[in-house]
């Protein structure tokens, strides 16, 4: 086992019950912040621990840091123990179907703490349960708090995204809808647009039929959004930190390796409202 982006069930399947596969249940709903871990209680894939993203993912901090700064080094490591992940394993994290983005937000941040064998199980629980793959109960045997650190060159602060507002536009990408990223209207934050220079890669456009797109489709079509720039050179934004994630997870998965992300996005980026705003496309 070595997967470090996406792994399918049936590859998934073939190796339950070996040593060293964790899995991570991921499972969120926006609209019921307990309903991700209630679904996890009734039934997970075997053995799978369950990871919040509002108290697991995120945590509690000032609006500079948007609506889910990233937890502290010793809350995550804290976290991976009581999920029992070690440095040597196979994770495998999911979340109700590839669409949701929580699985993504944890896949990051295991990477961003130095464990290069994580992935995402494409197509999530749903995909699984259609396919008649096994459910359980059982929980994982907690083990003590993982050795990690974060790569703090693998994301962004807010002066170092205002550094780089002089540069030719699309050296950011932002993962919201078009019309939030437009600035027509935004339900979550209080300032509608996007940060100048940013262009829009709605998240959901790395899918189809409920999985994600072929590495060589998402090549083609990053591609044409980088306009010429390596992928290192490039920022990842969102709402708040999460499904900027999805985009790095597709970046990767196509073999576009290096682009970062900036966890504060558009909810940090408008806590000052002195910063510049752009609107339309």
């Amino acid at each position: 086992m070595h997967w470090t982006t996406l792994v399918s069930a049936q590859d998934l399947a073939a190796h339950l019950g070996k040593p060293g596969l964790v899995l991570v249940d991921c499972r969120h709903a926006l609209s019921d912040v307990d309903a991700g871990e209630a679904a996890w209680a009734r039934g997970h894939l075997p053995g799978a621990g369950h990871a919040h993203l509002e108290r697991d993912l995120s945590r509690p901090g000032p609006a500079s840091e948007g609506r889910h700064p990233m937890p502290t080094e010793a809350q995550f490591a804290a976290l991976l123990g009581r999920l029992g992940i070690t440095p040597g394993d196979q994770v495998v994290a999911y979340d109700e179907d590839s669409g949701a983005m929580a699985a993504a937000r944890f896949w990051w941040l295991l990477r961003l703490f130095g464990h290069a064998r994580v992935a995402v199980l494409d197509g999530g629980f749903a995909h699984w349960r259609a396919l008649g793959l096994p459910v359980d109960t059982r929980e994982p045997t907690p083990v003590p708090a993982y050795p990690g650190h974060y790569d703090r060159n693998a994301y962004l602060s807010t002066e170092q995204v205002q550094a780089r507002l002089g540069e030719a536009p699309g050296w950011l990408l932002d993962a919201r809808p078009p019309e939030r990223f437009r600035g027509e209207f935004d339900n979550l934050d209080p300032v509608a647009g996007h940060i100048p220079g940013a262009g829009n890669r709605p998240f959901p456009a790395n899918l189809s039929e409920g999985r994600f797109q072929p590495p060589d489709e998402l090549l083609r079509q990053f591609t044409r959004l980088l306009q010429g720039r390596k992928p290192e050179d490039v920022v990842l934004s969102c709402g708040s930190g999460v499904t900027a994630c999805h985009n790095l997870l597709a970046m990767e998965h196509a073999g576009l390796h290096g682009a970062r992300i900036y966890p504060a996005s558009w909810s940090g980026w408008v806590a000052d409202r002195s910063r510049p705003v752009a609107t339309g496309a």
